[in-house]
């Protein structure tokens, strides 16, 4: 983080053009993706025409939620009373869940039903849902016998959801039709159109899309003439122009349909999936290349008996919000707390509010290129491994005219001014120190107006004014201001904490590993300086730390003062720039680091310094106070008590 930005800042003063493209990262990053959801239905009971839900960690082994039974009531979403057939998919912005359904009970005949079920959610708990019947909403439809199968996908090019499902009229074949969903998911934009018919002319249903490599493959079965699977594939979904491939997919000579199409996580592999319904039994196969599969039934076990249904990859935050609703299964394996966050973010600054008995984790927004991010969020929880996103508290672009970029590194001090609680947030802006402050600890902040740090202390010559720490000494009362790339420098904070006391500015740096990051705080008799060695783009970034009898130093180095370090047999590298918290009233500690993403970070090069991950981890200290090495972890901690 040296010559890059510093050719950074000399472009955008002399050009007023930013050097680096600011592409917002994804809202669910690929390697948060850590589980997956299977929706199905089981059998051709009206009590078991109805939308279940189970999970699985890897793709290959399936748990039920909810002890097998239905996630929603069928009879207040569907107009037959029951669904079959339901598919899941996420929007593009993450922040939304569809799911489609038949609208049917098989008890009143295979031709029975004339509609399907659109259902929306924010959570996947809680779902709205609005039943359309296409023979009563479309004219040309009167002698429809029924609608089966629907599916959505998000078409690229039209920037919209398509939603897709096969027809019957009279006496002709099944053919595939679509329609785009309106932008509250409650209706079509339009009559549904034919997207797929087969050159045979034969009936078509239970398609499936998914799109590789810019192709798009549909897997369909062909109903009454072969009851088998079968696969076209186009470069455009309503082009009409789809290559049909000969042969069958389905690894067995068994009656299947249903088919569903995933992608394994962190992987290249795709599972292909169906419903050998006569046997009553799924089989799963699995490709690279969506052409040819292999059966894989021997590696699946599955807790339950599922008939015609979907997967989708989902979250260890979304995992955890499904099983606080159901309860997580007796025999699921263990959910890894680490990464804290998902999402990319680095430079974790962690407060305990007493005010509102939370912990709050205030990172830099990553995942923008070379650092270029521009504003900061906070996160809140009350157990150290649940967080809520509270949303952007301070917007550079918006809120801070003297430094309009690079958002980093920021540090929060609580104080209780005239009995009420005041939050003032120190932040790097533009190779600047700024503070804002707040009635709360999410926000909103309001912006001094003016850098508070923008020179360095007497002595120094190089580095950058980044990096700020705050810290209050429970002996004096006093508040420091702790900042420095390059060196380490320490400043005693005016009562209004909106300015330093200019003759206490010094340069304190601990000794040559120091680079940046640094976190102070005190245990027992002892202040504890902790900081960053080498470059947050190595991997063998990491912590050291000294030991002070003064919050204004200087420091002392102790033996072996290696804090967090790099496991690469773990796939964890780059540990450092962190913050440390003590659970109220214990001499229990956290520390709180970020590390390079897992598993794609060490693969990246420098793109892995600002494509971070924040994880937390125990810190613990021997009987002299020495902070025992720490051993990062994959697994993370267990929930923390507070109150």
């Amino acid at each position: 983080m040296k010559s890059d930005i510093l050719k950074y800042i000399l472009f955008t003063v002399m050009t007023g053009t930013p050097l680096f493209s600011q592409q917002m990262p994804k809202t669910v990053a690929d390697k948060d993706l850590n589980a997956y959801l299977f929706v199905y239905f089981t059998g051709n009971k009206v009590e078991e025409e109805a939308v279940r839900f189970a999970v699985s960690r890897d793709g290959y082994h399936y748990y039920a939620l909810n002890d097998n039974q239905p996630v929603i009531d069928s009879k207040k979403i569907s107009t037959t009373g029951g669904v079959r057939d339901p598919h899941i998919l996420r929007s593009e912005d993450g922040k939304t869940y569809y799911m489609v359904a038949t609208d049917m009970t098989s008890n009143k005949g295979w031709d029975s039903n004339r509609g399907i079920v659109l259902l929306q959610s924010k959570d996947l708990i809680t779902w709205t849902s609005r039943s359309i019947n296409i023979q009563k909403a479309y004219s040309g439809n009167e002698d429809l016998k029924r609608v089966w199968a629907p599916q959505t996908i998000y078409d690229r090019e039209a920037g919209k959801y398509m939603v897709y499902f096969s027809m019957k009229n009279g006496n002709g074949p099944d053919i595939i039709y679509y329609a785009y969903a309106n932008k509250d998911f409650s209706g079509f934009e339009n009559k549904p159109q034919q997207l797929f018919f087969p050159k045979n002319g034969k009936s078509c249903i239970d398609g499936d899309i998914i799109l590789k490599d810019g192709i798009y493959h549909l897997f369909y079965k062909t109903e009454g003439d072969g009851n088998g699977i079968k696969e076209a594939t186009a470069t455009k979904l309503t082009s009409g122009k789809w290559t049909e491939e000969e042969d069958y997919k389905q690894q067995t000579k068994e009656a299947v349909e249903g088919a569903g199409v995933f992608k394994l996580n962190h992987s290249d592999e795709y599972i292909l999936m169906y419903d050998v319904y006569i046997k009553g039994k799924y089989q799963f196969t699995k490709s690279t290349d969506l052409e040819h599969f292999s059966v894989i039934d021997q590696d699946i076990s599955m807790d339950f008996h599922p008939r015609h249904g979907t997967v989708m990859p989902i979250t260890n935050t979304e995992l955890k919000r499904l099983f606080s609703k159901w309860k997580k299964p007796a025999d699921f394996p263990v959910v890894n707390n680490n990464p804290a966050l998902e999402g990319f973010y680095a430079d974790p600054e962690i407060l305990y509010s007493r005010k509102n008995k939370k912990y709050y984790l205030y990172p830099t927004s990553d995942g923008f290129t070379s650092w270029s991010g521009t504003y900061f969020k906070t996160f809140s929880s009350d157990d150290l491994t649940d967080w809520k996103d509270e949303g952007i508290i301070l917007d550079l672009k918006k809120d801070v005219p003297w430094g309009p970029r690079n958002a980093w590194a920021p540090t929060i001090a609580e104080k209780k001014i005239h009995g009420k609680y005041k939050y003032f947030f120190y932040f790097t802006a533009a190779q600047k120190i700024g503070v804002a402050v707040s009635d709360e600890p999410n926000g909103p902040f309001k912006d001094s107006g003016k850098p508070l740090i923008h020179f360095k202390p007497e002595g120094v010559s190089g580095g950058q004014e980044i990096d700020p720490d705050v810290f209050t000494d429970r002996k004096s009362g006093k508040t420091y201001l702790y900042w420095g790339n390059g060196y380490l420098a320490v400043a005693e904070l005016n009562k209004d904490g909106l300015s330093v006391k200019k003759n206490t500015v010094k340069a304190i740096t601990p000794d040559a590993t120091f680079r940046e990051g640094t976190e102070v705080f005190y245990r027992k008799g002892k202040y504890y300086f902790l900081w960053s060695e080498d470059d947050t783009r190595s991997p063998n970034y990491r912590v050291r730390y000294g030991i002070s009898n003064s919050p204004a130093g200087p420091v002392t180095i102790p033996p072996n003062n290696i804090v967090i370090s790099k496991v690469p047999e773990k796939g964890i590298y780059a540990t450092g720039h962190n913050s440390v918290i003590q659970v109220p009233r214990t001499d229990e500690w956290y520390i709180v680091y970020h590390r390079f993403n897992v598993p794609d970070g060490i693969t990246m090069g420098d793109a892995a310094g600002y494509n971070r991950e924040v994880c937390i981890d125990r810190l613990r200290f021997d009987d002299r106070g020495f902070i025992i090495p720490i051993i990062p972890t994959l697994q993370g901690i267990q929930p923390v008590s507070s109150k």
